[in-house]
């Protein structure tokens, strides 16, 4: 028998915007229900930013550590993966912090529902025999999930996904990952490091295919220098296990790969149909939830995160639950502005970017003036050394004299990406930028460097 329940607000789907979203509205004093299926906090704690930078920091470390064990005449530091893995299951993938962000929201006053959300029209959502009715409304946040390619063979076989990785107690022998995004381009040089014999596989014709050139470039030469193997312009034709291996072939290759596992990290995408997003009148079969800018998707309805297409970054679902809060409070605030998106692959070095690639920026008709300079030329980066690999790229408008991309790749490239990504949103003048007074001997002082070489 169902039974409805009068409330303020439904957010379906805890993941980082969620559960922003209803904690904020719960401590505003609104009667909130929280819709959960997995576990409070989403992807990104349990399987995806937190326990993947974990695994980075690993392999870093375990690089370090053979690199000052080499300059000590000493042995090689052995890996330890179980150690790793142990320790990735107690901070990130442990139940214990699905019980703590539970507690945290209801701390403040929300109240938790365990299951799966379906939109009943508008205002509605039914979780198993409940049906809740929201005042002001309903705000979808339930994700993404990976993508699946279509390769015959693959479907029947256990193939990873980025959960799987995350989950590993034993590390192993070989790996065949199929996709040169950052997923798995970050988890590539994990398990390399690690002394895995790992191929890559990337359709496109390098790594990192929505960056710049030069970063994918780089990307591929470290995951080389790692001992990994990468292969560019190909994809898989067919998959099979034989209970033990993968057999991977190639288009347009005789050539065969084996490996133990296989991670597929080809994307994710986003799926409207169990949501019966029909009921609002959306499209199920759309790739995304289309918003305007205060998040709203139509009438008493929002959404947030990478349900809108909007790149599957966490800190893109937080600074869209703050636009969702406002606009649901009816507080003032602008609309939202993605010419200064920040997306940071977190290898070694680091790979990160702001707003416009150069191609992007002339195929909107924009006169450029682009600069790289390498990071290996400045003071920091002599003094580093070993691992000193990357460059700042930069792309200016030039009739405006504004910077609308770059690019920050090295030891420390995504927070070296935060002075960019002000410079970029602010819109501040190049001439400025290139006044400033950059910090001796820092890796971000390239930054000026580039300003002086922008052509």
């Amino acid at each position: 028998m169902s039974v409805n329940e009068q409330t303020d607000v439904v957010v379906v789907g805890l993941g980082p915007g969620g559960e922003h979203v209803a904690g904020t509205l719960a401590e505003a004093g609104l009667d909130v229900v929280g819709v959960e299926a997995e576990l409070v906090g989403g992807e990104c704690p349990y399987w995806a930013c937190v326990p993947s930078k974990m695994m980075v920091r690993a392999g870093s470390l375990l690089v370090e550590a053979g690199r000052v064990s080499a300059l000590a005449g000493e042995a090689v530091v052995t890996p330890d993966w179980a150690r790793v893995a142990g320790r990735i299951r107690d901070e990130a993938t442990d139940g214990w912090n699905d019980r703590v962000a539970a507690d945290r929201f209801t701390a403040k006053g929300g109240r938790l529902v365990r299951g799966t959300g379906r939109l009943a029209g508008p205002h509605r959502v039914t979780v198993g025999d409940r049906t809740f009715e929201a005042r002001r409304g309903v705000v979808l946040a339930t994700g993404t999930r990976p993508r699946i390619p279509p390769v015959p063979g693959l479907a029947g076989t256990p193939y990873w996904t980025n959960r799987d990785a995350m989950a590993a107690e034993e590390l192993p022998a070989s790996m065949v990952v199929l996709g040169g995004g950052a997923i798995g381009v970050e988890l590539a040089q994990v398990f390399a490091r690690f002394k895995s014999a790992v191929t890559v596989v990337e359709g496109q014709h390098r790594l990192l295919s929505q960056e710049e050139p030069e970063a994918g470039e780089l990307a591929a030469q470290v995951l080389r220098a790692d001992g990994a193997t990468v292969l560019t312009g190909t994809r898989a034709r067919q998959v099979s296990h034989d209970g033990r291996e993968f057999t991977v072939r190639l288009e347009g290759e005789e050539q065969l790969l084996r490996a133990e596992r296989l991670l597929v990290a080809t994307g994710r995408e986003a799926d409207l149909t169990p949501l019966a997003v029909d009921t609002v009148g959306l499209d199920p079969a759309a790739g995304a939830v289309p918003v305007e800018g205060h998040m709203r998707a139509g009438e008493g309805l929002w959404a947030v995160g990478d349900i809108t297409g909007r790149g599957a970054f966490t800190h893109v679902s937080m600074y869209q639950a703050e636009i969702a809060v406002r606009d649901i409070l009816g507080r003032p605030g602008p609309a939202a502005d993605y010419r200064a998106l920040p997306r940071v692959t977190f290898t070694d070095p680091e790979i990160g970017a702001v707003g416009l690639t150069e191609r992007q920026a002339r195929e909107q008709g924009l006169r450029v003036r682009t600069s790289v300079v390498r990071v290996a030329s400045s003071t920091r980066g002599w003094i580093h050394g070993p691992g000193n690999e990357g460059f700042i790229k930069l792309v200016e408008d030039a009739d405006r004299g504004v910077l609308i991309g770059a690019t920050s790749a090295g030891p420390t490239g995504g927070e070296v990406l935060y002075g960019l990504n002000v410079a970029v949103h602010a819109e501040i003048p190049v001439d400025r930028l290139q006044h400033m007074i950059y910090t001796y001997p820092t890796f971000h002082r390239t930054v000026g460097a580039a300003l002086g070489e922008l052509r």
